[in-house]
């Protein structure tokens, strides 16, 4: 018996869901080589019409404590030592972790009856059934068709403060409307499987947003909700501001005549705001932003909308969004990741990546994950999501057209 952390991930593209099960399963057990403590399934949309027969036939080849997993608008999978994503096709993902010295529990939340957001951390505590003090880490798979998302990363952030999240939301059978969710030996419709896992064991985090700012910070002199209304300048020196407000939409005119030609088309179809998770911190940089949709303009009065709620204070940057920022939002947080130093190696890896990115944003197949490769060279699955779930900050958050990697290492 092996007792150093194992992990091995296998693929199969075959269009047979039974025929991809058992390769998947003899081939990851083949690499494991020892008892395995959690798998993980990742299954493509390919074969919604018989996610019912996903944890039975797994059952059939395979025996292991704790299994999750969910269905994909494509999939991530190891095949011949290397990373692969499967978009549009049939293909299974599984991962199989040998956990020594790791309690690894699963859990399945009901999203549509959560406690509210006043309750007591108690609440939130019972509903996952697992301890604080016991340092959990997550791994969240959320049914896309189930509300409660946000209230939930909400709920465990406050009971669990100290724990890492990540994950994403299943891609969704077009005919039913449903994602697939597996637990163990179940199929489920409806709200968030997951995986706590305690003991020694580390969940690290890469979060690409896939964007780069333009311009400059300003500070939120008025807004209300999700409208922004005045911006207030700040000093390039520190975060006092200069006291020149103007609407968001000057500034955006502003800004795009400073543009070069290539970057106000791409303003045209691809502009985002960034906003700053930092109260405290004076020089912004790419991945101090939580990026999220810029939803409209209103002429009259030069507000703006986006896709969250803002408050008087917090800082905001404008950001573009294509290939050559994505490839460089992930590259710079690799190195600032490869440069810490740490007392393990990593020995396997999670990815949850929006459906937006993949070969329709590169045009060219396997970019996310043999990038990561590249810095992180390690076992590698998950799949494309409906959202992805992810810290930005010290706050766990839903997000769309990123890249969520969660890293595993034992502590020491």
């Amino acid at each position: 018996m092996m007792n150093s952390m194992q992990w091995a991930n296998a693929l199969s593209t075959r269009p047979s869901l039974e025929a991809a099960i058992e390769e998947v399963v003899t081939e990851a057990q083949a690499q494991l080589q020892t008892d395995a403590d959690l798998g993980l399934v990742f299954i493509s949309a390919a074969f919604a019409s018989e996610y019912t027969r996903v944890m039975p036939l797994l059952r059939k080849h395979l025996s292991v404590p704790a299994l999750v997993g969910c269905s994909g608008g494509g999939v991530v999978g190891m095949s011949g030592g290397q990373a692969e994503e499967i978009e549009e096709e049939a293909a299974v993902s599984l991962t199989l972790a040998h956990l020594p010295d790791v309690q690894v529990q699963t859990f399945h939340i009901d999203t549509e009856h959560l406690p509210d957001l006043d309750s007591p951390p108690a609440d939130w505590i019972e509903l996952v059934g697992v301890d604080p003090q016991d340092n959990p880490q997550f791994i969240l798979l959320s049914d896309p068709a189930s509300s409660g998302i946000n209230e939930l990363l909400q709920g465990l952030d406050f009971a669990y403060p100290d724990a890492v999240k990540v994950g994403g939301m299943a891609g969704m059978n077009p005919m039913t409307g449903y994602g697939g969710l597996f637990l163990d030996a179940e199929r489920l419709r409806g709200g968030t499987v997951g995986v706590a896992l305690m003991g020694n064991i580390v969940l690290e985090t890469i979060v690409a947003q896939g964007c780069r700012p333009i311009g400059q910070p300003y500070r939120v002199a008025e807004a209300e909700r999700n409208i922004l209304t005045q911006l207030e300048e700040q000093s390039q020196s520190d975060s006092m501001t200069c006291g020149l407000t103007q609407t968001p939409l000057e500034v955006l005119q502003n800004l795009i005549q400073t543009l070069d030609e290539a970057d106000r088309q791409l303003a045209q179809r691809a502009l985002f705001v960034g906003v700053a998770q930092s109260a405290f911190k004076q020089n912004l940089e790419q991945g101090d932003f939580l990026i999220r949709n810029l939803l409209g303009v209103d002429p009259r009065t030069g507000a703006i909308a986006i896709g969250d709620r803002i408050r008087v204070g917090q800082r905001i940057q404008f950001h573009l969004r294509d290939a050559q920022a994505s490839e460089a939002d992930l590259r710079s947080l690799l190195i600032r990741y490869q440069s810490q130093r740490k007392m393990s190696s990593p020995i396997g890896a999670l990815m949850f990546a929006c459906l937006g990115r993949g070969e329709g944003l590169y045009q060219q197949p396997n970019f996310d994950s043999h990038l990561f490769n590249q810095y992180v060279p390690v076992p590698i699955s998950g799949f494309f999501c409906s959202g992805e779930i992810g810290p930005v900050g010290d706050t766990t958050f839903l997000h769309g057209y990123t890249s969520v990697f969660g890293i595993c290492r034992p502590k020491a």
